[in-house]
């Protein structure tokens, strides 16, 4: 490394922000082949996402992530007040800018789904095994989530 890019990594170093924080929700269900997560695709690109949000005053983590659920994808149910884990991500806004992002995830049991909600005409939902979820999302924090899932529902039962 040259002495000029030390001095940049240096540089970058002393002004990178910590990533902003979002609450996340994987919500899951019992399928007839074993268990089962909710994946929707993102409003910008069309990849496969959880229902994630930014933090709402007054409202503890789970609270928000059950909240994010409902908005948009529908999913009413109980989040887990303990976090499953977390993951970082870039968040691309419209005019470009790239925001680091740290979702901390919590398990929402599915209770029942609704028909009409927030955003229902802005994303495609779709519910998968959780090893087919794993390869379909492009976070790899996410993924390991998603693949470690079903061993903590075994561990709930």
């Amino acid at each position: 490394m040259t002495l000029l890019e030390r001095i940049a990594t240096n540089v970058r170093l002393m002004v990178q922000r910590p990533p902003r924080q979002q609450y996340g929700a994987i919500c899951y269900r019992a399928g007839e082949a074993g268990p089962q997560v909710l994946l929707l695709t993102s409003r910008d690109t069309g990849r496969w996402v959880i229902p994630k949000g930014w933090p709402m005053p007054g409202k503890p983590s789970h609270a928000v992530a059950a909240q994010e659920a409902y908005e948009e994808a529908g999913v009413r149910g109980e989040a887990d007040p303990v976090p499953a884990g977390s993951f970082l991500y870039t968040k691309v806004l419209d005019n470009g800018l790239r925001i680091p992002c740290r979702v901390q995830v919590h398990a929402l049991k599915v209770d029942h789904m609704v028909d009409d909600f927030p955003e229902r005409d802005e994303r495609r939902l779709e519910w998968f095994s959780f090893e087919e979820a794993a390869g379909r999302v492009r976070e790899s924090g996410l993924r390991s989530i998603l693949r470690d899932f079903p061993a903590r529902l075994s561990g709930k039962e």
